[in-house]
């Protein structure tokens, strides 16, 4: 049976990952984004059940201790965690999935998947960082203050992951971060799971002939 392969990808804010998975999505079939739970407050153009599951801080401890979560972490003073039998259900079902989490949630899917495909995204430098949070217009400076401090911690664990793609440009890192996804599903292993029946059928012996 295809099972799907699963992604994690993380970034500090600012890196541009949220723009960078779209656009995957966009351009390739058959990947999805799981939908975390969080306890943060909803961001205009947000839409619950889309971008994220908001909840209050007690139904999240709830669902930490019914052990409903893959992976929870916490970040810039809010809880963020992946629901375990949606993520579970897609990749049976043969979907690739993409995890947008912290390096904090990347360490425990990793020793509980240590097949997941982990990707980093890095700003090109901190100057390029500090403008792209300071043009979301939706934070004082004490506020983008806080995130670069936090953003220069969460960068420190990119040695973590397998791949780092550095987003100068858009079009060139979106580029990269597809033909990753397209490259897994060409090794050997991933083409035996999803295409037994055609190797077979390529490979069988052709009757009549010696």
């Amino acid at each position: 049976m295809s099972h799907g392969t699963l992604y994690i990808v993380s970034a500090p804010s600012g890196a541009g990952k949220t723009s960078l998975v779209r656009g995957l999505i966009e351009r390739l079939d058959g990947i999805q984004v799981s939908v975390s739970h969080t306890t943060r407050a909803m961001r205009p153009g947000e839409t619950d059940g889309v971008n994220y599951h908001f909840v209050d801080g007690e139904t999240f401890e709830r669902m930490v201790e019914c052990g409903d979560f893959f992976e929870h972490a916490r970040v810039f003073d809010n809880c963020y965690g992946t629901s375990r039998p949606a993520v579970q259900a897609l990749l049976a079902a043969g979907t690739d999935v993409i995890l947008e989490i912290d390096w904090q949630g990347a360490r425990q899917v990793r020793e509980q998947m240590p097949d997941a495909v982990s990707v980093f995204i890095l700003p090109p430098s901190r100057e390029a960082l500090a403008e792209r949070l300071a043009g979301r217009g939706t934070d004082g400076p004490e506020v983008i203050a806080r995130r670069m401090r936090d953003a220069v911690s969460e960068m420190s664990h990119f040695d973590e992951y397998q791949h780092v793609i550095i987003n100068d440009d858009f079009d060139e890192a979106l580029a990269q971060l597809c033909g990753l996804v397209l490259g897994e599903r060409t090794r050997l292993a991933r083409v035996r799971e999803r295409h037994g029946a055609l190797l077979e059928a390529l490979l069988s012996r052709i009757e009549g002939v010696e």
